[in-house]
């Protein structure tokens, strides 16, 4: 398997451009910090206060983003930013989806967050195609996406990589079901 240490550029010894790496054990805490900051920034006013908060502890902790990385079927990975600050990040495996008669090998886009100050950058298409390639590479495929009905954008960005809704489900939030899409190609 490829190593995965991509410098969006070349890097200058004074570089400030991003870099994207494989994330370690060691980046649970901030993948827990950094993970509950993009879902509030994102999502955060679409729901009760108890209700993200019940989420963020169930989801974003330091021992669930332990999990995840010790996970062999998953790859994580972050941006990092020359002055050691986590900017952004991916996680791919396997489809964990409410997919019915998945395939066996099928993988799943699980999650892709850049904080919203970066997003000029590019950084999400950079992390994506990253993602797509370490899928390929464990000869994941056909590959699935969930995303929030009402994410537009989000939506539009799975479209130019050939993705398109084959079906829905409820996400929880606390209490709040989300209505999403699941995307397929």
């Amino acid at each position: 398997m490829a190593e995965f240490l991509l410098p969006l550029t070349t890097m200058s010894a004074h570089s400030d451009t991003p870099f994207i790496r494989r994330a370690t054990p060691e980046d649970a805490a901030v993948l827990a910090e950094l993970g509950g900051a993009t879902f509030t920034e994102t999502f955060g006013h679409l729901y009760p206060p108890e209700d993200l908060q019940e989420f963020l502890t169930r989801s974003h902790t330091p021992e669930s983003w332990a999990r995840t990385l010790g996970d062999p079927n998953r790859g994580v990975f972050v941006v990092e930013h020359p002055s050691g600050r986590k900017i952004g990040f991916i996680v791919v495996g396997a489809c964990k989806l409410p997919v019915e008669n998945l395939e066996a090998q099928s993988g799943e886009i699980q999650q892709l967050y850049v904080l919203a100050e970066f997003h000029n950058l590019r950084l999400g298409r950079r992390l994506m195609d990253l993602g797509l390639e370490w899928l390929a590479s464990q000869g994941r495929a056909p590959l699935y996406i969930g995303v929030w009905s009402e994410n537009y954008g989000a939506q539009r960005f799975y479209e130019r990589y050939g993705f398109s809704k084959v079906g829905e489900y409820g996400f929880p939030v606390g209490k709040t079901v989300d209505r999403e899409f699941i995307l397929k190609r």
